[in-house]
């Protein structure tokens, strides 16, 4: 009886500890993901806006940071971090308000992140415009498409943005 217990309580231990450190990894690869946008992206919306999109680390590598700039409106910016075991963001909106989104938590080497409204600062009220989700997709030929959905008065529209890497001077 004592040679099962000696056994079994390193498997639980191991079992216990696994789940863990595998989310830590997901999220941990999905913040590299992000790293590996750093540089200068283009693209345009459907009505033919141009937008410039940047991506930047910043805190020591810890953090990656997006400039997001619509040709002749405000300049957005989101900042994507760890918390734990996820990948979390806050978007610095230019309705006034700051969205926090949480990934979901992709199994394996995931091309794309969900990230899913987690709550707001300065938020007027639950009706009020905001983002609410952010889908990234990684593609094979080195683009990537963002799609954001705001939502306000309960209706939700989205905007999607294929970004290509500027090429260098």
């Amino acid at each position: 009886m004592k040679r099962c217990a000696i056994l079994v309580l390193p498997l639980l231990l191991v079992a216990s500890v696994a789940p863990a450190s595998l989310a830590q990894g997901n999220a941990a690869r999905g913040l590299e993901k992000l790293k590996s946008l750093a540089g200068d992206w283009q693209a345009r919306r459907a009505d033919g806006t141009p937008v410039e999109v940047s991506y930047r680390f910043v805190s020591g590598g810890s953090a990656v940071l997006e400039t997001l700039a619509p040709a002749n409106e405000p300049e957005m910016v989101t900042l994507y971090h760890l918390d734990g075991d996820d990948i979390v963001l806050t978007h610095y909106c230019s309705a006034g308000n700051q969205p926090r989104l949480r990934a979901e938590r992709a199994a394996g080497d995931s091309h794309s992140l969900e990230f899913h409204f987690a709550d707001a600062t300065n938020l007027a009220g639950p009706s009020a415009g905001h983002i609410n989700d952010l889908s990234l997709t990684f593609l094979e030929d080195g683009s990537v498409t963002q799609v954001w959905t705001w939502v306000e008065d309960g209706q939700s529209t989205q905007t999607t943005y294929d970004l290509k890497r500027k090429k260098p001077l």
